[in-house]
């Protein structure tokens, strides 16, 4: 939020400068990010000199230029300036622009330089408006009344100022500081504990008068729950135009654009008290009234940006006898608001539910300044305050009538919260003891009343612009950031409670070992949002879209359901990175997926619909290795990938006997295969689908696996450690060449294998693979080492020969595989 320094200013008489001012809102949790110096137009006029023309001749080169010299009441000679104005003349006061001094157009900066103009040189610029961004005429030079004095810088003369731009990050709780009068009531307090001089004064409407007591547009609260206030007033004959210059300043510095004056003084009040406002074209609002209810479901309602929305039975509308104007507290309806022929407004202070605004807004992606301050909380006995000011300055800038008495529909004041306070709890809380009279300081400087007070509690009513303030520890907080967080001491002692071991202690300690394995082989750890967007699971099998969890009141439409998978998260990840040319990319990442599945029964018993599984992701794209002198590049492949996913097993004990895998087919994976035990999957891994990086904007071979991680401590659980000695009696290995169908894999080979042989048969692999030219059609040919060991004895070529004959015919019998 943008806040004036000269704008708080006016509410708030104090000695800091802009950078001090700063520090004092940070230190009282009002987090000021930065101070910008703003200037009403751009360069201040710096360098811009008041002058006087002395004499004027055509020039002797030119039929349109001109010879001057002007004073420009240095004391030094006069300036020799060549200028192409036609309105130029002897006697003449200007605005002069001196050799150095800098003239904005836009974003261009021109320099003023000494030149040779025709022949004749010239040593400054005679200005027109427009070079100086005091209008946007260029029909001639600017000729200032006689009684401007040579001399005289022109910002002076136009008394240009500068001012600053406080940039505020306002935390959802403290809405009560959205606004300049906010801000300025919450420094004052901390003047007061700093024993600074200030002087706060709130805008008086002590001048507010009924102009026509009778008339007025009529006020009808259908809903009290969703509005418990609304206050409302009529005024007429009013003349829409252009906002004077103060106002359109004091707009353009926090960042609005001016519109009119009817809607800049509205949001006007909005930025200097805080409380949103709507202003109406009487004109619009049939049958004198004004009806605030709710309207039917899938109602179609054109809001003022002219999008067309479909209202929920549970959206609160401004209503006239006929139809909705404005979604309460949210947006106006196209017909609802000012334009320059409207001459009666009906405007509207309200107290809206900060729910009902919440879930509106939510539901119809709409975020605007008036739904941002009602949904955290607006001021309920601000509502006639307000409209009296914007009606003074209504009247003041637009003129017109105000009929009839304020409509104020108020049927139930809203209580200020009572909370009873502790000096005990406060000194505790805080750390260090406070004197009772300076807490009493802080709480009177906060404007939170003392209703009753003992040697050991006070009774406090709070004000009902802090929302927040609802309990004890939320004054303690307040005294404290009044207090100063840097007045409290550090102690030297340390305390700290003991914690039992719990029972995921296992399974953290598991994912701490293999976040050390992969962070040590290359790997980053990343962590992404579970929030994510519907629109990756569109036309998916795997991961159906009609199983993603939605969220009730998403933050926005690419943030609406829960992550079925950690796939697009890392995508995401690796997108922003290689857009940042970074491109060599290894990611894993632990996190729960959420799953949503039709209500099923189970012995009589209804099954929660929604599932979560803690899953680990493992991205890798880019390069192994860069060329170098030692080793030429090389790329990253999914065997790569695939010796991560086996490292994890291994180092988690689980058996390679027990897991083993099989081809994967997906839409997620080009090619891919799954991870299995005998009875369940585990996971997957795989090359990504091109046309799911291609959604990405990844032009990238990219790798990734996923395991279930809840899957992958049970099948730890069951593996047991044991340990024996290094054998004594040497390893033989064994080859063969195998000719076999193209559709069988290496997995099918070493199953077959095993089965043949379990005790001497130690390791099988894979060092080779053809297929080609001299192979029969439809097959291929697998290079398969086998290693045999006997812990007890040495082998013999016996012994080795009928193993390896066992397993040759059933390779045979089994996949028909032949030697070559």
């Amino acid at each position: 939020m943008n806040i004036s320094y000269n704008w708080l200013k006016e509410y708030l008489q104090f000695d800091l400068s802009p950078q001090e001012t700063a520090d004092a809102l940070t230190s009282i949790g009002l987090e000021t990010g930065n101070v910008e110096e703003i200037q009403t137009i751009k360069g201040g006029l710096e360098g811009l000199v008041i002058g006087e023309v002395l004499t004027c001749v055509s020039h002797p080169n030119s039929d349109h230029l001109h010879l001057t010299t002007v004073d420009i009441g240095d004391g030094e000679e006069p300036l020799k300036i060549v200028c192409g104005a036609p309105n130029v003349a002897a006697g003449q006061k200007v605005v002069v622009a001196t050799i150095g001094t800098k003239l904005y157009s836009g974003d261009d900066v021109f320099t003023i330089k000494r030149s040779k103009i025709r022949g004749e040189e010239s040593f400054g610029m005679i200005c027109a408006e427009d070079e100086i961004g005091m209008g946007s005429s260029h029909e001639g030079i600017i000729v200032l009344p006689a009684d401007a004095k040579a001399g005289t810088p022109a910002k002076e003369y136009y008394n240009i100022k500068s001012d600053y731009v406080l940039e505020i990050d306002i935390t959802p709780n403290r809405i009560d500081a959205a606004s300049h009068f906010g801000v300025a009531r919450d420094l004052a307090a901390w003047l007061e504990q700093a024993g600074k001089p200030y002087k706060l004064t709130k805008p008086s409407v002590e001048g507010f008068a009924v102009g026509t007591p009778e008339g007025g547009i009529e006020v009808i609260v259908e809903n009290r729950e969703a509005c418990p206030r609304y206050s409302g007033l009529t005024i007429r004959g009013v003349t829409v135009k252009e906002s004077p210059d103060w106002l359109k300043n004091k707009l353009l510095l926090i960042g609005l654009r001016p519109i009119n004056n009817i809607v800049d003084i509205t949001n006007f009040v909005l930025h200097e008290t805080g409380h949103p406002m709507h202003a109406f074209d009487a004109a619009h609002i049939t049958g004198n009234e004004v009806v605030i209810r709710t309207m039917p479901d899938k109602t179609k309602f054109i809001t003022l940006d002219e999008q067309e929305h479909e209202l929920s039975e549970n959206d609160l509308m401004i209503c006239n006898s006929e139809e909705g104007m404005c979604i309460a507290g949210v947006f106006g309806g196209l017909k609802s608001g000012v334009t320059e022929t409207t001459t009666d407004i009906f405007l509207e202070s309200a107290y809206f539910n900060p729910t009902w605004v919440r879930k509106t807004a939510r539901r119809h992606g709409l975020n605007t300044d008036s739904s941002f301050r009602f949904e955290r909380g607006a001021d309920p006995a601000n509502t006639v305050y307000v409209l009296k000011r914007a009606a003074m300055l209504v009247k003041e800038l637009a003129g017109g009538t105000i009929e009839g008495d304020i409509r104020d529909i108020y049927p139930i004041p809203v209580e200020r919260v009572r909370v009873t306070l502790s000096y005990d709890k406060t000194n505790r809380l805080i750390g260090r003891e406070i004197p009772k009279d300076t807490v009493k300081s802080i709480l009177n400087s906060l404007e939170i009343e003392i209703e009753n007070e003992t040697d050991d509690q006070l009774t406090l009513r709070i004000p009902t612009y802090r929302v927040d303030v609802t309990r004890d520890v939320d004054v303690i907080e307040d005294i404290l950031r009044i207090y100063g967080y840097n007045n409290v001491d550090i102690s030297n002692s340390l305390k700290a409670n003991l914690s039992a071991q719990t029972l995921s202690d296992r399974k953290q300690k598991m994912q701490t070992l293999i976040s050390e394995q992969l962070t040590a082989n290359g790997f980053n750890e990343i962590l992404n949002n579970s929030l994510t967007k519907k629109g990756y699971y569109e036309s998916l099998e795997t991961y159906p879209a009609a199983n993603c969890v939605p969220l009730v009141n998403p933050l926005s439409n690419d943030l609406n359901v829960m992550r079925q998978t950690l796939l697009f998260g890392g995508l995401e990840s690796i997108a922003y990175n290689r857009n940042r040319k970074n491109g060599d990319l290894r990611f894993y990442e632990f996190g729960n997926c959420y799953f949503f599945n039709e209500t099923k029964k189970s012995d009589d018993k209804i099954l929660a619909p929604y599932s979560e599984e803690f899953h680990i992701g493992l991205w890798i794209c880019g390069k192994r290795t860069h060329k170098n002198w030692a080793t030429a590049g090389e790329q990253s492949s999914v065997f790569e990938l695939k010796a991560h996913v086996e490292n994890i097993l291994k180092r988690m004990g689980i058996n390679s006997n027990q897991v083993f895998f099989e081809t994967e087919t997906n839409e997620l994976l080009s090619v891919g295969m799954s991870v299995r035990t005998h009875t369940r999957s585990i996971g997957f891994f795989g090359i990504v689908s091109p046309a799911i990086c291609k959604k990405f904007d990844i032009d990238t071979e990219t790798f990734f696996a996923e395991m279930n991680w809840d899957i992958l401590m049970k099948e730890s659980e069951k593996q047991s450690v044991s340990f024996s000695e290094i054998a004594r009696f040497p390893a033989v290995s064994r080859d063969l060449a195998l000719l076999i169908d193209k559709q069988l894999t290496f997995n099918q080979i070493r199953q077959i294998a095993l089965g043949a042989e379990k005790n001497l048969l130690k390791k099988i692999s894979l060092f080779d693979v053809y297929e080609g030219k001299n192979l029969p059609e439809g097959k291929k040919s697998y290079a398969v080492n086998f290693l045999l060991q006997d812990e007890e004895k040495t082998l013999n070529d016996k012994q080795i020969d009928n193993v390896m004959l066992r397993i040759r015919k059933r390779l045979e019998t089994e996949l028909g595989a032949q030697l070559r």
